[in-house]
């Protein structure tokens, strides 16, 4: 198994380590402070500075503007630039619209990618992902519950979303709806693409996340769709292929936030440490002075570069397997690197005490909104026993 990647590659990620250090890290505060849509100028020139460079979009394929880097080569990118909150987002790589890029190059016809696509893929529009519903198990999205009635040449969709990551400021959005509920359970359902300004489509609110309901791409938004009218010429894939698509979507999705969660690690890592070796508690005695805090050091230190390397073999697997083949490696890593994200991040804040629920670092950010990391794209428990079949399955059970 070998992890090494390009040297011009080798060379490109120490460029955008740097310039995550030196351009985005010093802002990051007050960016969070301003908010979103007050902040957008300023991210739309460190878009432009990205774009300059070379750098836009490295997931995206070459052929729609993107460096269309290998998974490997992407997970280590994608660790960099989680160790900023708005770091996949300067670059073009940030969910839902990563994703919903890939939906569409595979599954779009020519006049969606005309459409929906390439202004996409250029960060002209931001998009958001409508399948999680306030009524229905988000970790079973073969419930469903909004429908999608065939009239005419199109579809009247009825349902209520939430939990719709960047909806508020969104061009459009991808919903799931099921257009037949008698067919089986993983036929039921079917994409949709839907610009937010269609009639019966609306966004009643951003769902407030610990205290915060935030703006633009850093919400979550709720969306009732009213005899919302679809034509069926933005059906995204054929009736009832909604459900596979999804899953196809979520496995390089989990890969991606994996490294981002490695990323956020790596960055309350460092400001623990930085908090260990500047803050007296007695005297002279420094808080790494501390045989506690010193264990806590070493145990966060083995457990981000462990759940790395469960990471990058997810992502070695895929780029020589498939997704299919790394089915495995893909839900061990999902659950476990969100589990110790959790953790580091938690170790961290504890070390800088009254600072750390302070806004003054990104940690309260963090511990408030990353903790649906064990939630998302499939709760720990269902990753874990699809983990836990397939192992015994070897074993002949």
């Amino acid at each position: 198994m070998d992890f090494s990647i390009r040297p011009e590659s080798e060379a490109r990620l120490r460029a955008i380590e740097e310039f995550i250090r030196a351009r985005l890290l010093p802002r990051e505060t007050a960016l969070l402070s301003a908010g979103f849509g007050a902040s957008e100028p300023e991210l739309e020139d460190l878009r432009r500075q990205v774009r300059d460079r070379g750098w836009w979009a490295p997931a995206v394929p070459a052929e729609l503007g993107g460096l269309g880097l290998p998974i490997l080569e992407y997970a280590l990118v994608g660790e960099v630039l989680g160790r900023s909150i708005f770091g996949h987002y300067v670059f073009g790589a940030q969910a839902p619209d990563a994703g919903n890029v890939e939906l569409l190059d595979r599954l779009g016809t020519e006049e969606q990618r005309q459409r929906f696509l390439l202004p996409l893929a250029r960060g002209e529009v931001r998009s958001c992902f409508a399948m999680t519903e306030p009524e229905t198990p988000g970790s079973n999205p073969t419930e469903l519950g909004c429908r999608a009635q065939r009239e005419g040449s199109g579809y009247l969709l009825d349902g209520r979303k939430w939990f719709a990551t960047g909806a508020d400021g969104a061009r459009f959005a991808i919903v799931m709806a099921v257009t037949d509920p008698a067919a089986p359970p993983r036929q039921r359902a079917t994409m949709f693409l839907v610009p937010t300004d269609t009639p019966g489509f609306t966004r009643v609110r951003n769902v407030p996340v610990m205290g915060r309901a935030g703006d633009g791409w850093l919400s979550h938004g709720e969306i009732v769709l009213d005899a919302c009218r679809v034509p069926a010429s933005q059906r995204l894939g054929g009736e009832g292929g909604g459900f596979a698509a999804a899953q196809e979507r979520l496995g390089p999705g989990r890969v991606h936030h994996c490294m981002r969660w490695i990323g956020i690690c790596e960055r309350a890592f460092e400001l623990m440490c930085a908090r260990g070796s500047s803050r007296r508690i007695e005297g002279e005695a420094q808080l790494a002075d501390q045989p506690l805090f010193q264990a806590t050091v070493a145990e966060c230190r083995a457990r981000i570069d462990a759940a790395r390397l469960l990471v990058l073999k997810a992502a070695w697997t895929i780029d020589r397997a498939g997704f299919a083949a790394a089915a495995e490696e893909i839900s061990l890593a999902k659950f476990h690197v969100a589990e110790v994200m959790s953790e580091v991040v938690d170790a961290a804040l504890q070390a800088h005490g009254a600072l750390g629920m302070s806004d003054d670092t990104p940690l309260a950010f963090y511990y408030a909104h990353e903790r649906a990391a064990r939630i998302y794209d499939g709760p720990d428990e269902v990753h874990k026993l699809s983990a836990g079949r397939r192992i015994l399955k070897r074993h002949g059970r």
